[in-house]
């Protein structure tokens, strides 16, 4: 017999996190933003309770640890991301490379590698990851490749197929958002990101992955 996340956990208990790396801080329209948005509404049609912050808005410091002090926002966003069972990180490509923003998010969790739950685990087991990425030239499985090892390695899980993108033509002007409507693959893949998150969270949430 299948299992499925509902047999053990309603969906509605579960909570996504949507990070979004653009470099735009608000309220300057962002493509990144315009997909973070949509994988947002894809969990939100499966019952899963959604937020979104876009990491520029706030003072995040470079560093490696959880509180690189002076101000630092990073324990914010930190919290909002152990409070999640799902993080999704949004990104446009630089370049060929993830936004200088998604970048430092990923030398912050860095710091979760020494961070443990009330059973040891590391902290970030249990939670579930996916990646959504937006550009005008090719690079987004090399994106996705890059976010997918690290986000792995901090102790996040990965479902199948948990990506959704959409690259323009090269050297072109087009952005995301200026599309008239979605790309029927995109929107595809974006549902399929919030269902197998789901599905995953779900079973995660029921059994997490046992202490050391």
């Amino acid at each position: 017999m299948t299992t499925t996340a509902s047999d053990s956990t309603s969906t509605s208990d579960l909570t996504c996190l949507v990070l979004t790396c653009t470099l735009k801080p608000a309220p300057a329209d962002s493509s990144s933003e315009l997909l973070g948005s949509q994988v947002l509404e894809a969990f939100a049609d499966l019952g899963v309770k959604g937020s979104m912050e876009r990491v520029v808005d706030h003072d995040v410091r470079f560093g490696v640890t959880t509180d690189e002090g002076d101000g630092d926002e990073w324990p914010t966003l930190r919290e909002k991301v152990l409070e999640a069972d799902v993080l999704v990180l949004v990104t446009p490509i630089w370049m060929g490379q993830p936004s200088s923003v998604c970048k430092m998010v990923l030398e912050r969790l860095d710091a979760e590698l020494g961070e443990t739950d009330d059973e040891g685990r590391p902290s970030m087991f249990g939670k579930v990851a996916g990646v959504g990425v937006v550009g005008n030239e090719d690079g987004a499985h090399h994106v996705c490749a890059e976010l997918f090892q690290a986000l792995s390695d901090v102790g996040f899980t990965i479902p199948a197929q948990a990506a959704t993108y959409w690259v323009g033509e090269a050297m072109q002007a087009v952005d995301y958002r200026d599309l008239d409507t979605t790309p029927e693959k995109t929107a595809g893949t974006t549902q399929l990101l919030a269902r197998n998150a789901t599905h995953l969270a779900g079973l995660l949430q029921a059994s997490n992955y046992p202490a050391g």
